[in-house]
């Protein structure tokens, strides 16, 4: 039986408790099960053989239990951005593959120092923006996984894998974890390295992870982010703050009562919540977001976009487009309000005392065609700042739907993130 949580599962192949034959066969049929209708993996040849070698070849330079790193025989989905050496990077485009290719992600071949294996490449929407690709939701395949990072969650709400590597840019790690049922986490800006993963915008781009629960989610970022730190807390339960005004309102009414009930839940754990009006300029936050998103868009795919345009999606392309337009002045003078944001809020979390925002993990559940991979909105904010943020299941709609609640730490208390999401899951993860 394979364990439901990631540190079980990796304990239980590090000791050889879980034979790692045994393991393969029983993730193949899940995947061979799975697959076909969620098709959250871009397709490979053989990819089951492939891993079979790449375990015994791991058994074989770690051959005693007590020498074999944290991630041992974990294996592992890798967004179709970034890059690992000898599979081909082709970023849901339609471009030539051999004028995206480079070197392994830095990401990577941490997790592979670890003790992981690369299980394959995840589907991801174009070029990590809004162009869908084929990924079905996991819980019902009318609706979307969610975007950009859509196969990496998919894989994971399905079971097809314990843990994926992905992106948020504006909402793309937060967004697909809440419609697909699992923890997302986007650290702290630039907390893991972006080297070696195609850029959208170098401004905004987070690299994060999925796994079925916080503490799979803090066993990887622990392996991945720079100078990680286990936290140690005073036992002290966290400030909650809600951010009311405009910005909360986005949230759909079904979205807004599950969420202020899932609030309620947490009062009642005797959680101290606090309601603060923030954000008030919160439509102007969003299109200077979407500015500096389309600029660094533009730059980044200058070269490209001039040779093979047709090739593009055509919200690829509207969104190269409008950059294009976009002076360096603009950027600039909207980074510098960007920071002076990312100022003010930290200075409302000192003022009253907040140590975790709290926010829907979307307008609402996943929405019902693959067109759209639904809206990014409430993830915004925390991405425009670079707070670190995670996605925690909160609940199902009446149609089974998941729900989630995200969390948002202030700048660079990632490790103090997860000591409270661990307790914060035991109160509202019974859904």
């Amino acid at each position: 039986m394979i364990p439901n949580s990631l540190p079980a599962l990796a304990n239980a192949l590090r000791t050889g408790e879980l034979p790692f034959t045994d393991y393969l066969s029983q993730l193949e049929s899940r995947f061979s099960e799975r697959e076909p209708s969620v098709w959250a993996f871009v397709p490979e040849e053989g990819r089951f053989e492939r891993l079979r070698r790449e375990a015994a070849e791991l058994i074989s330079r770690y051959p005693m239990a007590d020498t074999r790193p944290p991630l041992f025989g974990v294996p592992v989905g890798v967004k179709d951005i970034f890059h690992v050496a000898g599979i081909t990077t082709r970023a849901g485009s339609k471009l030539p593959p051999e004028v995206l290719q480079g070197d392994e992600a830095e990401s990577v071949t941490a997790l592979k120092n670890a003790g992981a294996l690369i299980m394959g490449k995840t589907v991801t929407t174009e070029f990590a923006y809004f162009g869908p690709g084929p990924t079905r939701n996991p819980h019902n395949p009318e609706h979307t996984p969610g975007g950009s990072s859509s196969g990496s969650a998919a894989a994971v709400g399905a079971g097809m894998c314990p843990l994926t590597l992905g992106t948020q840019t504006i909402g793309s790690i937060v967004r697909p974890a809440s419609f697909c049922g699992i923890v997302g986490y986007k650290p702290t800006s630039d907390r893991i390295s972006r080297a070696g993963v195609l850029p959208l915008s170098p401004s905004f781009d987070h690299i994060g992870l999925f796994t079925g629960d916080v503490a799979g989610t803090q066993l990887a970022a622990s392996v991945l982010g720079k100078d990680w730190r286990p936290e140690i807390g005073d036992g002290k339960r966290p400030v909650l703050g809600i951010p009311e005004g405009p910005y909360l309102n986005c949230a759909s009414p079904e979205m807004l009562n599950h969420f202020h009930a899932t609030c309620h839940r947490l009062a009642g754990a005797e959680y101290e919540i606090k309601s603060v009006t923030v954000l008030p300029d919160f439509e102007a936050i969003r299109e200077r977001h979407y500015l500096i998103v389309a600029a660094d868009a533009a730059r980044v795919h200058a070269e490209w976009f001039a040779r093979f345009s047709s090739l593009y999606h055509p919200k690829t392309t509207e969104l190269i487009q409008r950059g294009q337009s976009v002076s360096a002045d603009a950027v600039a003078e909207a980074l510098k309000e960007r920071d002076k944001l990312r100022d003010e809020l930290r200075q409302v979390m000192d003022e009253r005392r907040i140590d975790l925002w709290l926010s829907p993990s979307a307008i609402g559940p996943a929405p019902r065609g693959l067109d759209s991979t639904g809206d990014p909105v409430m993830n915004l904010p925390w991405t425009h700042v670079g707070f670190p943020a995670l996605n925690l299941p909160s609940g199902r709609t009446t149609e089974g739907l998941p729900l989630g609640l995200q969390l948002a730490a202030n700048w660079h208390k990632d490790e103090a993130l997860f000591e409270w999401a661990i307790e914060i899951e035991k109160v509202i993860g019974n859904w």
